[in-house]
């Protein structure tokens, strides 16, 4: 059976990420080899986002996070994609590679623009007012919430920057939290 073919490079952090999608996808695939991006990787992919899409697919932890930052300072134009934390997880370790080809699939389905490229005109006294920041439950508000949206795990400023980069309104936060 033929893999299906992803146009855009996908920036994972480790040869065991690599090795899992290319099992099920025809993809050109970068390694950062941990949250240290080397910096002749760094230089290829911002050449290369000069003509193509990339998408960065880390693991959802707090060293992922550090690789998406130091990639979006970098590098104009990235696109996120988000591996549900609880639905990535094998033998008490968590990572893109820990999670299936359906979750993978889903994720790159659901891209998020570079927090960089911000759009919308959410301000943290909206996630104060929908319980989203400042409250006992604020949390697992925002759980829901992201997994609703497919915007991967974070803190209110990260869900806040995610929100703004595709535009989402106060309303649109509300209707997808009592959906």
């Amino acid at each position: 059976m033929d893999k299906p073919h992803y146009d855009a490079i996908l920036v994972v952090e480790g040869i065991s990420d690599k090795a899992f999608l290319l099992s099920f996808l025809d993809a050109e695939i970068v390694i950062t080899n941990g949250s240290e991006v080397l910096p002749s990787t760094m230089e290829y992919l911002q050449k290369a986002s000069k003509t193509r899409e990339i998408v960065v697919l880390t693991d959802p932890d707090s060293p992922g996070k550090r690789i998406r930052d130091i990639l979006d300072q970098k590098i104009p134009g990235l696109k996120h994609a988000f591996v549900r934390k609880e639905k990535s997880i094998k033998h008490h370790k968590v990572g893109v590679a820990e999670s299936s080809k359906d979750e993978v699939m889903l994720a790159l389905s659901h891209l998020l623009p570079s927090p960089k490229t911000k759009k919308g005109c959410l301000a943290l006294s909206d996630l104060y007012d929908l319980g989203l920041t400042g409250s006992p439950e604020a949390a697992k508000r925002r759980e829901k919430l992201e997994e609703s949206l497919h915007l991967g795990y974070g803190n209110a400023k990260t869900l806040l920057e995610r929100a703004n980069a595709l535009g989402l309104t106060k309303k649109d936060l509300q209707e997808a939290l009592h959906d």
